[in-house]
């Protein structure tokens, strides 16, 4: 993530990210954000694990959908907003640890759709990371219809 988003575009994400009341129920957060690259992050606490003790699935999907759509909007002109229309998750490993981390990348944008994907990172406290989940999906801009 060399090249810098433009300071608009940024504050335009961030905006948008702070009315996600989803991520912000979780404690998630923006780590970083380039050109079709966004990164975000949470605790692994009580509130988004299962029964073993790992962060919940769903925990890691809304995580990693999040960070590939804003991706997504990054690449997007401004006024823009983007909707997911699939996305597809692997799961490669519990997530354990002290928190998540999602990278979300652009693999093609196009006019109508951007096929995204994203990486989803357990760190534990000494900060040693493993990959714990793969997305794959497909966003649209917002009020453009669906192919088909």
């Amino acid at each position: 993530m060399d090249t810098p988003l433009a300071a608009e575009r940024a504050r335009a994400i961030r905006d948008s990210f702070a009315k996600q009341g989803l991520m912000i129920s979780l404690g998630a957060g923006i780590d970083r954000l380039a050109p079709g690259r966004v990164v975000l992050s949470l605790p692994i606490t009580a509130a988004v694990t299962q029964q073993h003790g790992f962060a919940h699935a769903g925990t890691s999907f809304a995580l990693a959908d999040s960070a590939a759509g804003y991706a997504a909007l990054s690449l997007m002109p401004e006024g823009s907003e983007v909707l997911t229309v699939e996305m597809k998750i692997n799961l490669i490993a519990p997530a354990a640890g002290a928190r998540l981390i999602a990278e979300g990348e652009v693999i093609k944008p196009g006019r109508r759709l951007l096929v995204v994907r994203a990486t989803v990172h357990a760190e534990d406290a000494s900060g040693l990371r493993k990959p714990v989940a793969i997305l794959q999906g497909t966003m649209i801009p917002a009020g453009a219809a669906p192919p088909g």
